[in-house]
């Protein structure tokens, strides 16, 4: 069975060669589709033997099913750039090709963050599993803007856990941690309340207490240590933050 290794980029030069590399023993196709990177990324890019296309952004969920179907083989490794393949990970897709992917429909594995320098073993990071490999004419992403999935179309979907790790070398610094989530937050924050979604006054208070508590005592974040405490204190204020700008825009709407 043949398979297409996907990845979408923008300005990824700190991260694609890496990406790249780890795809190289399962992947029959590589393909990646560039939003206009103004960094190094396409040169990286043509280092390799990789079908490279440039696409204006189209939104996450848009963009991942257009690099979809730009790849020659139905069976799909859809990697951010961000993202490597474990050694055990390798072995497992190499197996699973030989088997023709035992008849399933998708596979989904767990994604190990490293945050830092540090690996995340523990809060709501890990393992956060994820369906990455799995069949096009069943399968495709889903989803609002950062929340996108994919979605199995099928009556009884067959997908199959596998044990490797997705390695996602997520930040290497705070301030890119801060500022990406103050990103996110706010193109969540739009969507919701484009879909009519609201923030009493409790949210601001409860919410980010609950997910500091869930992340770092019942999902076991002290066990990372500071990073795990940073992660968690950080998560927590971010749902402060979506909510709080949940409360802004709904004013801003209200008034016009």
């Amino acid at each position: 069975m043949k398979l297409s290794a996907v990845i979408i980029t923008f300005n990824e030069e700190q991260n694609i060669r890496r990406c790249l590399d780890s795809v190289q023993a399962v992947a029959d196709e590589i393909v990646v589709v560039d939003s206009f990177s103004q960094d190094k990324t396409p040169d990286i890019c043509k280092e390799y033997n990789v079908k490279f296309v440039q696409q204006a952004f189209l939104g996450y969920v848009e963009q991942k099913n257009f690099a979809n179907a730009q790849a020659s083989y139905d069976w799909i490794l859809s990697l951010d750039a961000d993202e490597a393949l474990s050694e055990k990970l390798t072995n497992e897709i190499l197996l699973l090709k030989k088997q023709d992917f035992l008849g399933a429909d998708a596979f989904s594995m767990p994604r190990l963050t490293n945050y830092l320098g540090k690996w995340i073993r523990h809060t709501d990071w890990y393992p956060d599993r994820k369906i990455r490999l799995f069949n096009r004419k069943i399968a495709l992403w889903q989803g609002d803007n950062i929340h996108e999935q994919v979605i199995v179309n099928s009556f009884k979907p067959q997908i199959i856990k596998l044990q490797g790790d997705i390695l996602h070398y997520s930040y290497y610094s705070i301030q890119q941690h801060i500022a990406q989530f103050n990103h996110f937050t706010t193109i969540m924050a739009e969507t919701l309340v484009k879909n009519g979604k609201k923030a009493p006054l409790y949210k601001l208070f409860v919410n980010p207490l609950w997910k500091f508590f869930y992340s770092y005592i019942l999902r076991l974040g002290f066990l990372d240590g500071y990073y795990g405490f940073v992660v968690c204190a950080i998560s927590a204020f971010a749902t402060f933050s979506k909510y709080l700008k949940i409360r802004e825009l709904s004013k801003i709407r209200k008034k016009k």
